[in-house]
């Protein structure tokens, strides 16, 4: 999946360097090396972050995490990635694998759960990386509730942390409360470029 996207970037670059005679180039290095935030990472400040975005924050152990996801999606029909443990799913749902489901299937669903690769205290912010445990961006985008599940030795203190564990070359996600916008008079509208709802089940230890 992600290969594939990778290899269509590419694709699209060489069809624009034929059509301008460029000769095809290595890709520059980026240097990374952004000061880090530091070596604490405050979870309750992440919480605080979140829920000041409007977003829901369960605080619970993984075995709980089945009934979180019962409290929030039960009885409904949800979107998960190929590799999401299926141990946190409760019967109460139906799940249907994003296996290249159409825009259509997808936005029929009512809500999706994922895992996510990095979270960030100080910003409160989630970062998705398209691994097969959290799928394609597109499924996050369409359903009206997305359920993250996120583990505390994933949170980082702040950005230039989170970069220095993510891969540039990924597809990537980042989330910071539910979809939201604002109109000229400060107008607040939900659910307008992806999920109105976002819960965030953070593993704590």
């Amino acid at each position: 999946m992600v290969g594939a996207a990778v290899n269509g970037r590419e694709e699209v670059l060489a069809r624009l360097r034929a059509a301008r005679g460029a000769q095809p180039r290595e890709p520059a290095e980026v240097p990374r090396d952004y000061r880090p935030a530091g070596a604490t990472v405050d979870l309750d400040l992440l919480v605080d972050r979140l829920t000041d975005y409007r977003a829901t924050v369960h605080r619970c152990a993984e075995p709980e995490v089945p009934g979180v996801v019962d409290a929030v999606l039960g009885g409904r029909r949800i979107v998960i990635p190929p590799a999401l443990p299926r141990r946190w799913l409760p019967a109460s749902v139906t799940a249907v694998t994003d296996d290249n489901l159409t825009t259509e299937e997808i936005a029929a669903t009512d809500g999706v759960v994922t895992a996510a690769a990095v979270a960030v205290a100080e910003t409160g912010t989630i970062v998705l990386d398209g691994a097969p445990d959290q799928g394609r961006r597109v499924i996050t985008l369409l359903p009206d509730v997305h359920l993250c599940v996120l583990r505390a030795e994933q949170v980082v203190a702040g950005v230039p942390d989170a970069v220095a564990r993510l891969d540039p070359r990924r597809p990537l996600t980042w989330i910071s409360g539910p979809s939201a916008t604002s109109d000229i008079e400060l107008n607040r509208v939900e659910g307008v470029h992806g999920p109105r709802n976002l819960h965030v089940v953070l593993l704590a230890p």
